[in-house]
Order: structure tokens, then C-alpha cells, then sequence
């Protein structure tokens, strides 16, 4: 089973530490994309107009500030850099060691600024979206999913995918063929009088919360759409969507109105 996340855009920086290490971190086929990419962000980050360029408010300049200091900030481990809705629900610090080591094993984090990431590497703090386009590197979504295709689609081969990333983060890997077979994005929505309505926040947290229940639960991964079903089911209502014309799969976790 592999487990795909969205970063937040919460962050706990470090305030001290020895810097990120390229060569230390998962995936070095990606550092030469995430140098490019990382400098880019740092020369738009550093000019009068980064606030707008990376599409937040000025109020987050001192965030927007860290960009420019990537190489010498202090690194954090991924697996406490985030401090969004998500993964406070998933709360990792606060995982047995079992599910914890079968998390490091199974979660991935597709982040704007490094590409992908295990919850064991170190990262500084960022400010980045997947919808920003940046100056020499063009929509940050599309430049990953030039890098991301053929390392996600060897690292899925035969696995169940539980893909629990935003749309704004899908952007960066389209699964194709046998693997998207075997891919099953999580979607919530709320049963309201009968009606299914779609949430956000609570998105965030269910997500997080199935996460969770997947690595903490006992038994062997789920193997197929059929089985994660089965297994989210223990807990939540579930409706499994038919396939969709490239195979994908989409699971509802509904919860109560």
C-alpha cells in the first residue's frame, strides 16, 4: 500500500539545526529538479512583489522570506514540519512505533518545493503552492509531473495507491494504466437529510483520520479498491465509485448530517 498526502500549508520551522542535505534526502534522482526549482523560488521569493508572484498575502512575507534562506535554514523532519488540519488529525508524533515505522514506510508527501518526500527526510520551512508558476520553471504542478511520472509509476507498481491529496496537489502525478487500476482517491462528503454534500475542513481532518486507521489498524494492507472499502469501513460509511474511464477509482466517506 502506498499513501499519498498533500503538504499544509502550516509549518513548524526549526529554530536551529544543521541545514538540508540534498544527498540525504529520499529520491535523489529529483535533486537536480528540486535545485533548479528551489534557486527559482528563492530569486522570485527575494524580490518587492514575491507576495504576489507566490499568490499569498503581504502578511506572509516572513513566511515568503524563508524561501530565499532554503540552503542554510534549519531542517525539520517532514513528519513534524507539518502543522495543517490533515495531519494534526493524523498525528504522527502520537502513533504506536508499529504504525509509526509502517507510516515511514508507506506515506508520501507531493510538495511544491521538493517534489516528494518520506516523513523521515528534512526539509526547511516554505511557502509554496502547486498552483503558482514560477519564472524559468513555469507552472510548478506541470514541472513536477514531468519529473514525478516515471518515479510514482515504478514506486506504485503493484501496490494499492490511497491518494489522498487536494486537487491542487493531483496536479503533480496522473496515474496511468495498471496503476491508476489500482488508485483510490479518498473523498468526504456529508450526509444532509439524505443528500451528499461536499465539506472541506472536515475533508482535511477525515483524510487524515483514515490515514491513520490504515497504518494503527491491525491485519494485513488492503490490497485492492475493494478491500481499502472494506477496511475505511470499520469505521466510516463508505461508497466505492464504479471505475472511471482511465480505471481510477474514487472512495466517499460520508459522514453523518
Amino acid at each position: 500500500m502506498l499513501v499519498l498526502l498533500p503538504p499544509s500549508e502550516g509549518k513548524t520551522p526549526r529554530q536551529r539545526g544543521q541545514p538540508v542535505r540534498l544527498d540525504a534526502l529520499s529520491f535523489p534522482e529529483l535533486n537536480a529538479a528540486r535545485e533548479r526549482l528551489l534557486t527559482a523560488l528563492a530569486d522570485t521569493s527575494a524580490g518587492e512583489t514575491a507576495a504576489a508572484a507566490l499568490g499569498v498575502s503581504s502578511t506572509l512575507r516572513t513566511e515568503v522570506s524563508r524561501n530565499v534562506s532554503w540552503r542554510s535554514a534549519p531542517a525539520q523532519r517532514v513528519d513534524a514540519l507539518y502543522s495543517g488540519v490533515l495531519y494534526d488529525a493524523l498525528g504522527l508524533s502520537t502513533l504506536p512505533v508499529g504504525a509509526r515505522r509502517r507510516a515511514a514506510s508507506r506515506v508520501l508527501v507531493v510538495s511544491a518545493a521538493w517534489g516528494l518526500l518520506r516523513l523521515d527526510d528534512r526539509v526547511p520551512a516554505y511557502r509554496l503552492a502547486m498552483d503558482v508558476s514560477l519564472p524559468g520553471i513555469g507552472p510548478v504542478g506541470a514541472y513536477w509531473r514531468e519529473h514525478l511520472a516515471r518515479l510514482l509509476d515504478a514506486r506504485a507498481a503493484g501496490q494499492l495507491v490511497v491518494d489522498c491529496r487536494s486537487a491542487t496537489y493531483a496536479a503533480a502525478w496522473r496515474p496511468t494504466g495498471e496503476v491508476a487500476a489500482r488508485t483510490v482517491a479518498v473523498r468526504v462528503l456529508r450526509d444532509v437529510a439524505g443528500s451528499r454534500v461536499v465539506v472541506s475542513h472536515l475533508a482535511k481532518h477525515t483524510r487524515g483520520q483514515v490515514v491513520r486507521h490504515l497504518v494503527t489498524r491491525s491485519g494485513p494492507d488492503p490490497r485492492t479498491p475493494e478491500r481499502l472499502a472494506a477496511a475505511l469501513g470499520e469505521q466510516w460509511e463508505v461508497e466505492l465509485e464504479s471505475p472511471a474511464h482511465d480505471g481510477r477509482r474514487v472512495l466517499h466517506v460520508v459522514l453523518p448530517g
